[in-house]
């Protein structure tokens, strides 16, 4: 249960620097990327259980950084009054959030 809390509290975290860092992504203090990182880890489990492991981010293939933009524009679309999110900011925040994610300890993801 506390593996669960860190991983959203460090998905949050990395959205937020993220949007610091990207132009086209707004987030809306710590509160507004905490629940828009629950929002995204919700859609891409969703998308992984519809579509499949090669949808999954994890995979760090094209369809996975495809699916990990979509996911964050889709829910900056669904929730727009915690992330907002242009197409470019979508597939810039897939980048850093993918080379990030490469970086975090597997304890924590």
């Amino acid at each position: 249960m506390i593996n669960t809390v860190i991983r959203f509290v460090v998905s949050a975290v990395v959205l937020m620097f993220v949007s610091w860092l990207t132009p086209g992504v707004e987030v809306s203090g710590f509160w507004g990327a905490l629940f828009a990182s629950l929002v995204i880890a919700g859609l891409g489990y969703l998308a992984q259980s519809l579509l499949g492991k090669n949808a999954s981010p994890a995979n760090r293939g094209f369809i996975g950084f495809l699916s990990s933009a979509i996911i964050i524009w889709l829910t900056s679309a669904l929730f727009p009054g915690w992330l907002q999110v242009n197409w470019v900011g979508a597939a810039i925040a897939a980048i850093l959030i993918g080379l990030v994610d490469a970086v975090v300890p597997t304890a924590l993801r």
